[in-house]
């Protein structure tokens, strides 16, 4: 027995996991494809067009903490099918909202945003619950990793997008562009359903070996993680490095959503490149975000190890973040649109590098409530994410695009120095162990998972 192979559940469950995130990548990138198309249908202002596109962040980020919450409480492997199949309706809603009203142009602008709204709060469930996984599914050597197969899942979303939704809206029109997220949303819910498990433990395909490894070895498939006490708040605010964590995961929320819903917009109005070089350019940043998400996640692993937990996140978190911004401010002002989309696209690059050691130290601090961690930290990103495309227009329209993208440097680079004050080794679990807190947490995680 002691000679056994491990099983490989843990990366087929990751590598479904990160299916999950390429499709609601196309979820929520799919409005920034049809976004040109519907604003020269119903003569949208490029500022209306704004809240449209905000809109599902706003809805994203008010969810974030509820969807968290019921990752702990239910488990992520529901909450993720739930969240999946509600979303995916909402996204074939938007393709009918035309056909059904009848008003002014600024109420149908308000049903966009509504059904948008919806849309991204059936998403919001999407990193809590992943990243539950994640803590559940990777040894503590490999969260980092782990976390950044989420990021990359987004990325790859994000090349398939424009290729995907182009070629879409060309042939049958933008609503179909909806139709087809929809379909898809619903067939990577049912093969998330059907294969994974809350943890490891309940499996049947995983052994003994492999368990040894997730530090599971002991647990018995009946003892759920989330038939645990109420998720301590007061303990998780009164700590600096949350606050830290979370408002610097704020200031990181603002740019990717540029990329998300303005950049092929201004691509083909303000660069003035042909939908065909706007839908290739257009996939350049997000090739970028996918393979320097692994980058990421594999180098703050390596940081860790070398220099400890917290200054291993740090350094990692801060290097992205500053490089980003130095990229963003030079591609803002790049006269050649080669130029231009290049250092945009490495600027959010490493972006994606920084953002996995925001997510491993959810798992860090607080293994076992990291869903609503993870969920707290997510809503911060996502009102920023929501004000981005407002932000943005409204800048744009007053002073100019390269000033909108300036401001992004400058947040991107508080993002950055924020982090020299979150401190991944001070787990919240062993604190609250000593203090006689943590007595509801079940029995069955063992110590390795939740500080080293």
């Amino acid at each position: 027995m002691h000679n056994q192979r491990p099983t490989q559940v843990r990366w087929q469950i990751l590598t479904i996991l990160a299916l999950v995130m390429v499709v609601t990548a196309l979820g929520r990138l799919n409005l920034g494809i049809a976004a040109k198309f519907m604003q020269d249908e119903f003569k949208f202002t490029t500022e209306t067009m704004g809240w449209i596109l905000g809109a599902f962040a706003f809805g994203y980020a008010l969810f974030q903490i509820p969807c968290g919450w019921a990752g702990d409480r239910y488990g992520p492997r529901a909450t993720l099918t739930v969240a999946l199949f509600w979303w995916g309706v909402c996204t074939i809603l938007i393709s009918g909202v035309p056909a059904f009203h009848f008003g002014s142009s600024w109420k149908l602008a308000t049903s966009f945003a509504l059904v948008r709204l919806l849309t991204g709060a059936g998403e919001a469930a999407s990193y809590p619950n992943a990243n539950k996984i994640v803590a559940w599914w990777t040894s503590p050597h490999e969260r980092g990793f782990g976390s950044s197969l989420l990021l990359g899942g987004v990325g790859a979303g994000g090349v398939l997008a424009p290729l995907l939704f182009a070629s879409t809206i060309v042939r049958w029109g933008w609503r179909w562009s909806f139709v087809l997220t929809g379909v898809l949303a619903a067939i990577v819910a049912s093969v998330w359903f059907m294969y994974s498990t809350n943890r490891p433990e309940e499996h049947p395909k995983v052994n003994s070996a492999e368990l040894d490894i997730l530090g599971s070895r002991g647990r018995t498939p009946s003892a759920h993680s989330f038939r645990i006490s109420g998720t301590p708040w007061r303990k998780m605010l009164s700590s600096r490095s949350v606050w830290a964590l979370v408002l610097s995961y704020f200031c990181h929320g603002y740019t990717p959503y540029i990329f998300f819903t303005w950049f092929f917009i201004y691509l083909t109005r303000v660069r003035g490149l042909t939908i065909t070089k706007g839908t290739f350019w257009g996939t350049i940043p997000f090739i970028t975000m996918t393979l320097m998400a692994f980058l990421g996640g594999w180098l703050s692993d390596r940081a860790v190890a070398r220099f400890g937990r917290r200054r291993g996140r740090q350094s990692t978190a801060c290097l992205g973040m500053t490089c980003s911004a130095l990229l963003l401010l030079a591609g803002s002002h790049a006269a050649s649109t080669v130029s231009a989309v290049l250092l945009l696209s490495a600027a959010a690059g490493f972006s994606s590098l920084a953002a996995p050691s925001w997510w491993a130290t959810c798992i860090d601090v607080t293994p076992n409530y990291s869903g609503s961690l993870s969920g707290l930290m997510n809503t911060c990103a996502n009102m920023a994410g929501g004000l981005a495309p407002i932000v943005t227009a409204r800048i744009a329209t007053r002073f100019g695009w390269s000033q909108a993208l300036d401001f992004a440097a400058i947040v991107s680079l508080l993002a950055g120095v924020i982090w020299l004050f979150v401190n991944a080794d001070s787990s919240l679990e062993t604190t609250m162990s000593t203090a006689g807190a943590g007595a509801g947490v079940l029995a069955g995680v063992s110590g390795s998972s939740e500080c080293t």
